[in-house]
């Protein structure tokens, strides 16, 4: 096993997570997180182990331990042992586990925790589908050097129409902001309503509708952490006995 810098350098970073990658991948999950029980176990308790099978997951995986020296003792000892005939790489995780907030804090801090994971991957999904949307729209080998990507006129938050549609960022992986696109909405369903669904959620200003278009409406909040609390609250919400299944995201800058 490698040797790393001090124990102290890792436990500096007051995280009791190890990140781990170049796992083999076609280990599957419940069979991975065995092995890396009986092998992080040596170094402390382990209370949680994730590892997921999606294409961007696979190869790595999240050893929680109860506190933070147990994984920087794990990190200095198992750095580059082999497993399943490759070497593991690690590092401390930059923030704390969702198992970690859930013994350590209270009910509020854990959802805080979850708010706050949840726009940062919101905000990664956005940045990934902007790179894509600026590859889509550099010009093909071969076009006129002058050639411009068609433009699509549309209305703030509402989905696009135009030839340039498949480049535009998809409506999920908008970035936190706080004003909301409500979408889906059964007819007759009013502001009222909708007052009722999101004045529950903190820094609650107003809600919107559109003069003329029925099934979509605005909400609007003081801060970016009560959209994204109410966002996560609320999307996919059935109404009117499941008539419709409300469709929440963040409007379109």
């Amino acid at each position: 096993m490698a040797s790393g810098p001090p124990i102290a350098t890792y436990v500096s970073l007051h995280s009791d997570t190890v990140y781990v990658r170049n796992l083999e991948e076609r280990v599957k999950p419940e069979p991975l997180k065995e092995t890396l029980r009986v092998i992080f176990s040596e170094y402390g308790n382990v209370i949680d182990i994730v590892a997921k099978t999606n294409l961007k997951a696979k190869g790595q995986a999240f050893v929680v331990f109860d506190n933070p020296e147990s994984a920087a003792k794990a990190v200095e000892e198992v750095q580059g042992f082999e497993l399943f005939e490759k070497p593991m790489h690690l590092a401390i995780a930059r923030t704390r586990s969702d198992v970690t907030v859930k013994i350590t804090g209270d009910e509020e801090e854990f959802e805080a925790h979850k708010r706050r994971r949840l726009a940062e991957k919101d905000k990664k999904k956005a940045l990934e589908a902007a790179e894509e949307q600026k590859r889509l729209k550099r010009p093909m080998p071969g076009a006129p050097a002058d050639a411009r990507p068609v433009k699509n006129a549309r209305g703030a938050g509402l989905k696009p129409t135009g030839p340039a549609a498949a480049t535009i960022i998809p409506d999920e992986y908008l970035p936190p902001n706080r004003i909301l696109f409500v979408q889906n909405l059964p007819d007759g369903f009013g502001k009222e309503e909708l007052i009722n669904i999101f004045s529950r959620f903190e820094g609650f200003r107003e809600v919107r509708t559109v003069p003329g278009r029925s099934g979509i409406a605005f909400v609007e909040y003081e801060t970016e952490s009560g959209a994204i609390a109410a966002k996560e609250n609320t999307a996919g919400m059935s109404l009117k006995n499941g008539e419709k299944t409300m469709k929440v995201t963040y409007q379109r800058q």
